[in-house]
């Protein structure tokens, strides 16, 4: 059904996913709307499907934004501190950052976005700076992209109101868990691991979010099946 909701401009795109109920909330839907895919996704901005944008990495399909913005929304709230691990070409941390900022200004988030790759990192920053909003996003410090292994997190920035995990784990990483703030949520995909833990190439992946409580305790869920290209390490050369 996603690909019925392509549009020919960004507006039109988000609001046929809107209308399809693939994105249900409105704070996500005007955080999405404000951010030109086209600035962010080389080719086919406005599809609703992955696309490319170089290094074996991608960017997800719009509706898959969409869904993992409405599972953290209660944690994007004005002022909370987010990192995005596999923030690629920067287009999610850009949306989030528009959730974590008041209209009046008056309340400033922090968006993280760490990726291993240099040259996406640097993408990033390229991209955010194409719209007058994002450029200022990262002048007045609510955006930050670095680069770095983000199966570590990032722990200068911690504790996060919510992580975003863009990229398949082998597993669900303790260390990311340990920099939510009480309370706090994590949504990451996971490789499914067969009976004796390893990881099984038949079962699929699947979206798990991660509740940290108020007082300390962790309840898992998983949520439902994806694909999407593996966390590993940066390549070589």
């Amino acid at each position: 059904m996603a690909w019925y909701c392509s549009g020919s401009t960004n507006t039109e795109l988000i609001e046929n996913l809107f209308k399809a109920g693939l994105i249900q909330n409105e704070r996500v839907k005007d955080a999405m709307i404000g951010v030109d895919r086209a600035h962010y996704a080389p080719s086919r901005p406005y599809s609703d499907s992955p696309q490319p944008i170089g290094y074996g990495a991608t960017i997800s399909a719009p509706h898959m934004h969409g869904h993992a913005c409405e599972y953290l929304i209660d944690y994007l709230k004005p002022g909370a501190r987010v990192l995005d691990v596999g923030s690629g070409s920067g287009y999610l941390t850009h949306v989030i950052a528009n959730l974590v900022t008041s209209s009046s200004g008056n309340a400033q988030g922090q968006v993280i976005g760490i990726d291993h790759i240099p040259e996406l990192t640097d993408m990033a920053r390229s991209n955010m700076n194409k719209s007058k909003k994002g450029s200022a996003f990262q002048t007045n410090g609510t955006v930050k992209f670095i680069t770095g292994d983000g199966r570590l997190g990032w722990k200068e920035g911690a504790p996060y109101d919510a992580i975003h995990v863009g990229a398949a784990a082998d597993k669900l990483h303790p260390t990311l868990v340990d920099q939510l703030r009480a309370p706090g949520r994590l949504f990451i995909p996971v490789e499914s691991e067969d009976s004796e833990g390893a990881i099984d190439p038949n079962g699929g992946q699947y979206i798990w979010v991660v509740d940290k409580k108020e007082d300390g305790s962790i309840h898992r869920e998983k949520v439902f099946q994806v694909s999407y290209v593996p966390l590993t390490d940066a390549p070589r050369g």
